[in-house]
């Protein structure tokens, strides 16, 4: 495909009412844990998506783990996820609340990579949507030039292909700690002010910036 950007970042969405959770138990869980811990939570994906990759769709390079065991997070900003939740009108999809509750919870690809190293973490990319019966799943730093990063990049994705490969992901098993999230991308002041809220006195409040550049 292409070589990756010397500095790559990761991107994992959510609704603003998870955050204080977030904070609180240190973690983001994927889907599997918060079913199996009964965690409650506002939910933004589509329920069809989100069954197939509960059920069906197992990570190749880790044989009997499904997708829906990993948080997911994108390689870039402004999704097209995103513009799913901004548009409100997927049939798939229940959540109707638009983009402005939607945060971007940052962090650094690489650094993510040495953690899970460390800590002996399962993680792997893919080089689509993960939860499609064709992605293909890799778990090598070498293997980041199977994304295709010029799709990744662009701000059109009405091509099949660049659809395709903008939704490319970074998977973490389980779990991904708080501590190594570096940015929290909001739509404007009133989110940076829920936001900063939700994260409570004790917590960096320049973690929270207000990005338009990454909404609709």
């Amino acid at each position: 495909m292409s070589n990756p950007p010397a500095n790559p970042k990761i991107y994992h969405i959510t609704h603003l009412d998870n955050l204080p959770a977030i904070v609180n138990t240190g973690e983001i869980l994927s889907d599997a844990r918060m079913l199996e811990m009964n965690h409650d939570c506002t939910v933004i994906g589509m329920s069809d998506i989100k069954r197939r990759r509960l059920e069906d769709i197992q990570v190749s390079c880790h044989p009997d783990t499904r997708v829906g065991e990993y948080v997911p997070f994108y390689f870039c900003p402004r999704s097209i996820m995103l513009y799913i939740l901004y548009r409100a009108n997927h049939p798939d999809l229940a959540y109707r609340g638009g983009q402005r509750p939607i945060i971007h919870l940052q962090a650094d690809l690489y650094a993510v990579i040495q953690w899970a190293q460390d800590t002996g973490r399962l993680w792997a990319i893919s080089d689509r949507n993960a939860g499609t019966y064709v992605a293909e799943f890799y778990n090598q730093r070498g293997n980041l030039n199977e994304i295709d990063w010029q799709a990744v990049a662009s701000a059109d994705f009405r091509s099949t292909e660049v659809r395709e490969g903008k939704q490319a992901e970074f998977l973490i098993h389980e779990l991904f700690p708080w501590k190594l999230v570096e940015r929290i991308g909001v739509i404007d002041a009133r989110a940076k002010d829920q936001a900063e809220e939700a994260i409570g006195p004790d917590i960096r409040k320049s973690l929270v910036n207000v990005e338009p550049e990454w909404y609709y």
